[in-house]
């Protein structure tokens, strides 16, 4: 079975609860989200959300995950997949770490893996782009907020 990681990283001039705020806000995420342009469902665990995500250059792509972990102000994270289980699954997640009370390191990443995953390849490149576009305009959102 293959395996492939992106994960990305990014320091905002906001306190956790702002930032965890903004990414849990999924009715106003498209509105300022250049990557997920749709998000919707429950926000607990073992929910299932419905995502629409448009890598850079790429087709829009919908799928339904469900969510693993909502912890407030610290985690949120997801796995949907392809097809069935084990073919090409995707586990999506968001981190927050307090670098004191009022900056926040945001992680962001995705592991691959399932039968397919080694052949996806051309797909990271824009995928990253789109965690990188998507980071930049939360640390924007987050910090006008100020």
């Amino acid at each position: 079975m293959s395996r492939r990681q992106i994960e990305t990283k990014i320091e905002i001039d906001a306190p956790a609860s702002r930032v965890w705020a903004l990414l849990t806000d999924f009715e106003r995420m498209p509105s300022w989200n250049p990557f997920i342009i749709a998000i919707s469902g429950e926000l607990r665990e073992g929910g299932r959300l419905a995502v629409r995500i448009a890598p850079p250059g790429k087709a829009a792509m919908r799928f339904t995950p469900a969510i693993l972990a909502a912890r407030p102000n610290e985690e949120l994270r997801w796995r949907g997949g392809v097809l069935l289980r084990g073919v090409l699954d995707g586990e999506h997640y968001f981190r927050l770490e307090p670098l004191d009370e009022r900056r926040t390191r945001l992680t962001q990443g995705e592991i691959f893996s399932g039968l397919l995953a080694g052949l996806i390849g051309g797909m990271l490149p824009a995928t990253a782009q789109g965690f990188e576009a998507m980071n930049a305009a939360l640390k924007a959102r987050a910090e006008a907020a100020e």
